[in-house]
């Protein structure tokens, strides 16, 4: 009875040792995290903010296996703390990601066992430490084409701060390269709603919503996006092609008269307002406005091959006039059509309608040999 007395006595003194053991340990770790953190208000070096860490996770790795302090959230919000920290400072990859991998885990189980949000500013802190590698994470694999990881990662920070446009952007361009479009999508919305002004959001969010057949959402944010970018040219050249495919042309006319005030020398103005006009049935403005667009560039191809219909509908409507020599502006507009023609086949001889053009043309002047080479030739295209 005696004997057994004091054995049941020593036993209770040697937990009461090792209960007081690990509470010291958690004190260890504690004071390594205000050691930390006084190490980081004075800008210590890095070196010095490790060493610190490294005697924390000594003690903590100590609580750990004990199996009281095991089951506290102070532990594991400790850890995840010192290792989140170090992920960012250790110039290693290799222990920054170690670090990382522990700070992950370490934050789940602190989260777990914090029921009453006693640590609840140490899992903030180690929440935001692990969020900042992860966006360095997914910067890493972006650069490395790795499109799915870097998405993976970049979406997580970019919801927990949603406010950040360029992380917003970022995963916009993720989730582009690995084709989820919705995703995308809700990204660049996400950078646009925050205030981004890059012209390039704008256009992309535009050709989105064309390939999802909502026109009415795509002209508005292309305005949107001239609004914040007045005259940028891809902006303009994209809206205006807009309202051109869903034939608003009152509108695309406006926008184009108020450009080319702006931009006198800008080739495709010029070209899209002589279409304006060619498809209102004005064919002589049109063909001013060709050849201003060929002024700037002679090797224009397509106000070449828009110039000669210009000319061959100018030469047909000459037919129905009463003039005593509509023969010879007849022909003379077909010449005109013709040149152009010839030098648009120059620049692109694969192009089929040009050659069919060109063959209308020769049929009208009744060259029957460059009839058949141009046939010849469009059998083999």
């Amino acid at each position: 009875m005696y004997n057994c007395f004091k054995i049941s006595l020593a036993a209770l003194l040697l937990l009461s040792i090792n209960a007081s053991a690990q509470k010291s340990q958690i004190l260890i770790a504690r004071n390594s995290v205000g050691k930390l953190q006084a190490s980081i208000a004075n800008k210590e070096d890095s070196k010095k903010q490790l060493s610190i860490i490294n005697d924390g996770l000594k003690a903590i790795e100590s609580a750990e296996k004990d199996n009281k302090t095991k089951k506290w959230s102070e532990t594991w919000s400790i850890k995840s703390y010192l290792t989140s920290f170090a992920s960012l400072i250790d110039t290693d990859p290799n222990n920054a990601n170690k670090f990382y991998d522990a700070a992950v885990e370490a934050v789940k189980q602190a989260k777990s066992l914090d029921k009453y949000d006693d640590n609840s500013g140490l899992i903030k802190a180690s929440r935001h430490n692990i969020l900042i590698k992860k966006q360095d994470k997914g910067n890493e694999a972006y650069f490395n084409n790795d499109f799915n990881e870097a998405f993976a990662d970049l979406k997580e920070v970019s919801d927990s701060f949603p406010g950040d446009t360029t992380l917003a952007l970022n995963t916009a361009i993720c989730a582009l390269n690995i084709q989820s479009y919705d995703e995308s999508l809700n990204y660049f919305k996400r950078a646009k709603e925050n205030g981004i002004k890059n012209p390039s959001v704008f256009q992309k969010m535009a050709q989105m919503y064309v390939v999802k057949s909502d026109n009415e959402t795509a002209i508005k944010t292309l305005e949107d996006g001239l609004l914040l970018n007045p005259f940028n040219r891809f902006l303009t050249n994209d809206y205006i092609n807009l309202l051109l495919d869903t034939e608003n042309y009152s509108k695309a006319q406006g926008l184009i008269e108020g450009n080319l005030k702006v931009e006198k020398g800008n080739k495709l103005l010029y070209f899209l307002y002589g279409y304006l006009q060619q498809a209102g049935g004005n064919n002589a403005t049109a063909i001013l406005a060709y050849d201003r667009a060929l002024t700037s560039d002679q090797n224009y191809f397509d106000a070449l091959y828009q110039l000669s219909l210009a000319y061959l509908n100018t030469a047909n409507e000459s037919l129905n006039k009463n003039e005593q020599d509509k023969a010879a502006k007849y022909n003379g507009l077909i010449d005109k059509a013709q040149l152009a023609l010839q030098r648009a086949n120059e620049i692109n001889p694969n192009d089929k309608k040009t050659v069919q053009l060109l063959i209308d043309i020769y049929t009208r002047k009744n060259a029957t040999d460059k009839v058949q080479e141009l046939n010849r030739r469009l059998q083999e295209l």
